[in-house]
């Protein structure tokens, strides 16, 4: 009990004001729902482009897969089935697949849909109703809309008695990208609908959204939340909001458009530098394909936009200063590592204990990975998956470098210090340390060297003040096979990728392969090998050759 209050006391510190009485106020307010029929629809003077593509979800009248999970919801009960997962029941409301690839082929299916949604989710109560599904769902409707799809009176009023709901229902208690969902949908409602209500949304929405946005966009580029993932919710967030704007000249004001259009070419190039060579997103903090759309799909959409898209950028080292990554670049190598803070000191919610892990692809494979995310929740799994084990860094005495807990909180946080750079002579060298130890018996503190030349990788790991173990997660990537050299004594080994390269390994310490998983989307579970070594005298060096 007293362990669980002080995490909670670490945790509510960093909290600001409007947090806590937000909550209180989220939580004891029972607003009205406002059932009057919607205001009249405001025409489309200008383009609609087509937006980004996610993956289709519907695969049947009543039959959905979301989150690698398929099930049947056939009756009004199974919207808010209790047997299934929250984050699943959100997905089921979010009604993505209106804007889905092929989604066209499943037009009779989805004007079912919409109809059963609303006779089975009378205002307000159940999952749909919660203020980010509802967000999710009024822009998912709206864009649909201004695809042509066609809508009847009954959904125009729906989606009214929604907006209004939400208008009294926004999320300042969590903030971050709940917040900005909100205000999104806000925007769009306000948009699409005319008359003095519809300008009190588009209004309350457009305050909130130039506020987050410089909030939320950090000066690099990159989101707030340093999560890959969560960056390219955002930007595909923000690539709506300008095509919504094209779709209606002179509804939203001139300098709210330009603010969005700013944000988009540091956004994009964040997001490359954020990639691996593959095109998919690296693996740190909360972060899994295919609930984004990629980052293919979201530089085409900002060309249908308008928005010139800046080349990649291939220095062979790149700082992202203000989130806190680091990219290198040496021939076939690209390595990606993480000297950041967790999150915003308000907002760490999908931060996970991963300072100073790195991602490394070779010859366009990745190699060196972290553990990815399947499951969000409060069970073991997903602490486990947030915990330092699970990724490519060094764990002391057993516990996380940040201490996370209950699925999306952080007590005491890792702080990254000491950070240098350096190329000099074909050799680019970082180091960076954190604080996430002070708090164990002997105060430790972890440094990380990383020297990465040609053909060569070289991380050293040294451990200042005492401890009794500590253990140093090298995890790879499924189609990599780990083995140990003969008569190496666990020293020394090698990595074959594929039938075409075979990497070596040594080390001053003894390693352990142990097999664990990877989880490079919601719902699954990927077998692959992790070579982990102790830290003996408070030293590790571990090198790569190819």
């Amino acid at each position: 009990m007293i362990g669980q209050a002080r995490l909670l006391l670490e945790t509510v510190r960093h909290l600001r004001p409007e947090q806590i009485y937000g909550r209180a106020l989220h939580r004891f307010s029972r607003p009205v729902p406002d059932l009057r029929p919607a205001p009249h629809v405001r025409r489309v003077l200008g383009d609609w482009a087509e937006p980004a593509r996610k993956r289709q979800s519907l695969t049947g009248p009543n039959r959905f897969k979301f989150l690698n999970h398929a099930a049947n919801v056939p009756g009004a009960e199974d919207w808010n089935c209790e047997t299934q997962d929250k984050l699943w029941l959100y997905n089921l409301h979010y009604f993505d697949d209106l804007n889905a690839v092929n989604a066209q082929s499943r037009h009779a299916w989805h004007r079912v849909l919409v109809d059963r949604w609303i006779e089975e989710n009378p205002p307000a109560g159940g999952n749909g109703w919660e203020p980010y599904p509802t967000s999710l769902r009024v822009v998912n409707w709206i864009k649909w809309a201004l695809s042509g799809a066609g809508m009847t009176a009954a959904w125009h009023d729906s989606l009214a008695v929604q907006t209004r709901w939400l208008a009294k229902r926004l999320e300042h208690h969590l903030m971050g990208n709940h917040l900005f969902a909100n205000a999104k949908a806000l925007v769009f409602a306000g948009c699409y609908f005319s008359g003095d209500e519809a300008d009190g949304w588009l209004e309350t929405g457009r305050a909130i959204l130039e506020t987050e946005l410089g909030e939320q966009v950090l000066g690099d580029g990159g989101h707030f939340e340093r999560s890959p993932m969560y960056h390219a919710i955002i930007l595909e967030d923000v690539l709506d909001l300008m095509n919504l704007a094209a779709a209606y000249p002179g509804t939203l004001p001139a300098e709210t458009v330009e603010a969005l259009r700013g944000k988009v070419p540091g956004m994009l190039s964040w997001l490359d530098s954020m990639c691996h060579p593959d095109g998919r997103i690296s693996f740190f903090n909360d972060a899994a394909f295919a609930v984004a759309p990629g980052r293919d799909a979201l530089r085409a959409y900002a060309r249908r936009c308008d928005r010139d898209v800046p080349p990649p950028a291939a220095p062979r080292l790149l700082h992202l200063a203000d989130s806190g990554y680091i990219r290198l670049e040496q021939d076939d190598c690209v390595a990606l590592l993480d000297t950041a803070p967790v999150g915003p000191d308000y907002l760490p919610g999908h931060a996970h204990a991963d300072t100073l892990s790195f991602e490394l692809s070779l010859f366009g494979h990745r190699l060196i990975v972290n553990g990815g995310t399947s499951v969000y929740g409060t069970g073991l799994e997903r602490l486990r998956q947030r915990g330092t084990a699970a990724h490519s860094t060094v764990e002391i005495d057993g516990e996380p470098s940040s201490e996370v807990w209950a699925g999306f909180r952080v007590a005491r946080r890792a702080k990254p210090m000491d950070l240098s750079l350096a190329d000099e002579n074909g050799v680019i060298t970082v180091a960076c340390a954190h604080d996430g130890y002070h708090r164990l018996p002997g105060s430790p503190t972890h440094r990380r060297t990383w020297r990465l030349e040609k053909a060569r990788l070289n991380v050293r790991d040294h451990i200042e003040g005492s401890y009794g173990q500590a253990l140093a997660h090298f995890p790879f990537a499924p189609h990599c096979l780990v083995q140990f050299a003969p008569g190496g004594k666990g020293h020394v080994g090698t990595i074959q990728i594929g039938d075409d390269h075979i990497l070596s390994w040594r080390a001053n310490a003894p390693a352990s392969i142990v097999e664990t998983t990877w989880h490079p989307e919601f719902g699954i579970a990927v077998t692959n090998s992790t070579l982990v070594f102790p830290v003996p005298g408070g030293d590790l060096i571990f090198e790569l050759n190819w």
